[in-house]
């Protein structure tokens, strides 16, 4: 018996410690993602040579979650494992090197199409830039660039995908740091010096795509990895991860078709609009990316590995414990976010061509887009539970309910509400994906502690609502309003958010936090070793 609990204490170690892993990786890409971000800002501010861009960028990316990061870890996790448990290491490896020959062929394909039709692709994506022909000359100009792009994010996620399994968290999620530190490289030496300087940003995406994949080689040989070809399309593990893949490809397809709603609807709005977008969920990215995929990314594993064993107990109490611990950390993220927008969009964005009219379109977004957040980051780890489990049609069915909720409310909330109502409209439609996920998971297992989670959400959001009040009573001001004083600016800010952390502490010491306790026993215990 004390093993047993000595042994589900060190799984939930291996979980919070994998997660914790990625989102000091994830942090330091992200931190380089707002650099690069502060770059183009100053470079193109809130233009429509801007909007070219950020719209040319929608494509690739959205294919990048179809075929890459999204679907691959969904499919290909839980089957890798299975086949690791079940039919050993050296098969698993050889179902690596004939996915990766099928990626190869199948996405490089796709790349080709896209390059081909790249005017018919914008058409779709941005009809309102039909009536400026240079405006979609040159969007369609750096679609075209940006493809390959494709290729390599699909080979580096499959190589993610295969350490992960391997229990190797840090390389793989360190990996997305050298595309910022690529972009950033060639549009700072090359940008001044093009007629068109945006064409550089293009030229940084496809070559860090590359950069991406490269750097995670080294670790993925070390680990008995290979790239040797492999045509054996008609194996099991691949034909499975392809019936997989399929529905959790659909479900990505719909998360991004919400962004594309978005961007479609907000190219008839006032010039600026998509690129207020853009900065505010490139904000909001921030704690989902390095705590909702960082979890969900960590968990996936070891909940794969309770399914194969039908150890469904350990599963729901994993689930329990990582939704649990994920919330602790985001809400209070998600209301320092909405109490301190105009701030730190001014400190981070507000310079050259990004003026304070630009700062104020962003944070409007960045108020109705972090209302989401917490229900974001939460689906990330309902739907990793449903993948260990290898079912991707659930979240599929839900995800469908969620985008049509998101088309019918953009198009009443725009209205009155400009860009902000479709940053609320892809919110609530978040709420709802959420929930349902939620109630159908809990269905599937039978009980998921609900009762448990909810009593430690209600302790985190109060903790946080306090915190987040006093945080917007402290940097209310005019000192937001004007360019420059970016030291004083900063030395502010971090003094506030260092004060409204130490609050939220405080509140969920005094609260009793289950999820308090361990990260300070986990803090202590590394202090000790």
């Amino acid at each position: 018996m004390l093993n047993s609990i000595q042994t589900r204490r060190d799984e939930k170690r291996h979980i919070a410690r994998a997660a914790g892993l990625m989102s000091i990786a994830t942090f330091i890409s992200r931190i380089l993602g707002f650099v690069k971000d502060m770059i183009l800002a100053k470079f193109f501010g809130a233009t429509g040579i801007a909007d070219t861009f950020f719209v040319a960028f929608r494509i690739p990316n959205l294919l990048r979650e179809l075929f890459a990061e999204g679907s691959m870890s969904s499919a290909f996790i839980p089957v890798l494992t299975e086949y690791q448990t079940k039919h050993g290491l050296e098969e698993a490896k050889r179902l690596v090197r004939i996915t990766f020959t099928f990626v190869l062929l199948f996405v490089g394909i796709i790349c080709l199409i896209g390059v081909i039709f790249s005017p018919a692709i914008v058409t779709a994506i941005a009809p309102g830039f039909l009536n400026m022909p240079e405006k979609f000359s040159l969007t369609t100009l750096l679609t075209r660039i940006m493809f390959p792009f494709l290729l390599f994010i699909s080979l580096a996620a499959l190589v993610m995908g295969a350490l992960n399994t391997r229990r190797i968290f840090f390389v793989p999620s360190l990996a997305p740091a050298t595309l910022n530190i690529t972009i950033i490289a060639i549009v700072l030496i090359f940008a001044p010096k093009m007629e068109q300087p945006i064409i550089a940003v293009a030229i940084g995406v496809a070559f860090g795509g590359f950069i991406q994949f490269a750097f995670q080689l080294p670790s993925f040989l070390k680990s008995g990895y290979s790239l040797k070809l492999a045509y054996d399309f008609r194996h099991a593990g691949l034909k499975k991860m392809s019936l997989l893949i399929l529905p959790a490809t659909m479900g990505m397809a719909v998360a991004q078709i919400n962004i594309f709603i978005s961007t479609i609807l907000a190219s008839y709005l006032p010039e600026g609009s998509i690129t207020y977008l853009y900065y505010s969920m490139r904000l909001i990215q921030f704690p989902i990316g390095i705590f909702g995929v960082a979890m969900g990314m960590a968990v996936l594993p070891t909940l794969s590995e309770h399914a194969v064993k039908g150890e469904y107990d350990k599963l729901r109490d994993d689930f329990s414990f990582a939704l649990r611990l994920l919330f602790f950390i985001t809400v209070p993220a998600m209301v320092g976010l909405i109490a301190l927008r105009e701030p730190i969009v001014n400190i981070l964005f507000q310079r050259g061509k990004f003026d304070y009219s630009a700062t104020v379109g962003t944070a409007h977004a960045l108020l109705f887009y972090s209302l989401g957040i917490w229900c974001i980051v939460g689906a990330r780890v309902i739907t990793a539970s449903f993948y260990s489990m290898q079912d991707t049609k659930t979240p599929v069915k839900v995800a469908v309910f969620a985008l049509l909720s998101n088309v019918i409310l953009s198009i009443i909330l725009m209205h009155p509400l400009k860009h902000g109502g479709l940053a609320l409209a892809n919110s609530i439609a978040s709420g709802l994906n959420f929930t349902l996920l939620f109630l159908f998971l809990r269905k599937k297992l039978k009980r998921v502690d609900a009762r448990k989670i909810i009593r430690s959400f209600v302790k985190t959001f109060f903790a946080s609502f306090v915190m987040g009040v006093t945080g917007g009573i402290l940097l209310h001001g005019e000192l937001w309003h004007t360019h420059g004083n970016t030291f004083h600016k900063a030395f502010y800010l971090s003094g506030t958010i260092s004060i409204c952390i130490c609050i939220y502490i405080f509140l969920s010491y005094l609260l009793k936090s289950e999820e308090a306790s361990y990260v300070m026993e986990m803090v202590k215990r590394k202090f000790r070793e």
